[in-house]
């Protein structure tokens, strides 16, 4: 929605929307069954939603666009996801409550596995546990380069943010990781002239890393991606009259809700552990976005049975949710990650809108082919959110 208009008809109100996310959220059928695993898997409570709900499939940027969790995150949240362009490592700083500035460059890290000739056999050093990370970090903290400030911290598991601070420095780098095995890391390059001495400074960074990790039999190595400076967003409460909270696990999600104006939670340590979060708070927020990243994780291990098992473990949950009686509660997904591809994709995600006003249209079950027949139909994940405050009574009416 246009933020003009949505500034004119937006009103404050008392009724209370959540935003399920599940991330990776939309799969495609497995050739020995013809079903995906949404269609695998045993979830009464989110099919008895789609049939008392609207349904529909979301576009999270645009048709045949494979997006990332920060743009698809993005849209759900109402924001036009390439006006509102949140590199990667900004979103994992702010999650980690890292302290950024203007003039930094922050960068999303992974540690990762190389064999002799220096061709990746694991993108990911096989996720490592956070505990096996925190000496590799105190390792590439040893790092210096003269004239810029270098700071590396811990997010979880492989993961990790690298900051560079000096003023001059630019964003306009492309990342490492060539999105699968058997290849080399490829060098950070300069998209614009101006870059090229930050890009020097990387690779200059990344040459040190790998030194330093050599010894290492899994994480001998690091992908860097996502380079951004802090950006200017306005918030939830100012463009929706919502007061928001997020309740997430990973750090990234925490930090894109927090770069819109959300309060982060405490969120545990399981999807049972988020639905106690929203319960203990609330009445103290009109807006609860919960993320759950169980079936993104599986679908990128291309681990199909695995998936289908987090969609049962959200579904168990539902009731929960359902007890505590919000007018408008959306189920989502910021992309889809089929497993048969063990990777995000561009196939619009399933979703479904529960409340009071909503007609309940032709689908029977929570599925990519039943979300096809709502009434809903393929739109815009950017407007999810419009429709959630309509249903909710938070937009007036617009002209005379």
């Amino acid at each position: 929605m246009d933020e003009r208009l949505l500034r004119q008809i937006v009103v404050p109100g008392t009724s209370k929307i959540v935003l399920l996310v599940m991330d990776g959220l939309g799969g495609l059928p497995r050739p020995q069954t013809g079903m995906s695993e949404l269609e695998t898997a045993h979830i009464p409570n989110l099919d008895r939603l789609a049939r008392d709900g609207a349904c529909g499939l979301t576009v999270p940027v645009a048709l045949g666009v494979t997006p990332g969790s920060g743009p698809g995150h993005l849209a759900l949240f109402g924001y036009d996801p390439i006006k509102y362009d949140i590199g990667r490592g900004v979103l994992e700083a702010t999650g980690i409550d890292f302290d950024l500035h203007p003039d930094d460059v922050a960068a999303r890290g992974n540690f990762c596995t190389v064999d002799a000739q220096g061709m990746i056999t694991d993108r990911r050093a096989g996720r490592i546990p956070t505990e096996e990370a925190a000496p590799l970090i105190e390792r590439l903290r040893q790092i210096h380069l003269p004239g810029v400030q270098v700071f590396v911290e811990p997010v979880r598991e492989h993961r990790f943010v690298l900051v560079f601070r000096r003023p001059g420095l630019s964003d306009r780098l492309s990342g490492t990781d060539p999105n699968r095995e058997g290849l080399a890391p490829l060098p950070v390059k300069a998209l614009e002239p101006t870059a090229q001495e930050t890009a020097d400074l990387f690779n200059r960074w990344i040459a040190e890393a790998r030194r330093l990790l050599a010894d290492q039999p899994r994480a001998n190595m690091v992908l860097v991606r996502g380079f951004a400076k802090p950006p200017v967003i306005p918030s939830m409460a100012e463009l929706f009259q919502l007061k928001a909270a997020a309740v997430a696990i990973y750090p990234m999600y925490r930090g894109l809700a927090k770069l819109v104006g959300m309060t982060a939670l405490p969120a545990g340590h399981c999807f049972a552990d988020e639905v106690d979060a929203v319960a203990k708070h609330w009445p103290d927020y009109d807006f609860f976005f919960i993320h759950f990243k169980g079936t993104d994780t599986a679908g990128e291990d291309g681990d199909f049975e695995r998936k289908a098992r987090a969609l049962e473990e959200v579904d168990r949950e539902i009731p929960r949710l359902l007890a505590l009686a919000p007018d408008v509660l959306m189920v989502a997904g910021d992309h889809s990650t089929p497993a048969i591809m063990a990777g995000h994709s561009w196939h619009p995600v399933p979703f479904v809108l529960h409340g009071r006003w909503v007609r309940p249209d032709a689908a029977q079950r929570f599925s990519e082919r039943e979300c096809l027949r709502g009434s809903l139909g393929t739109f815009p994940a950017s407007e999810a959110l419009p429709l959630a405050l309509a249903h909710a009574g938070r937009l007036t009416k617009y002209g005379a």
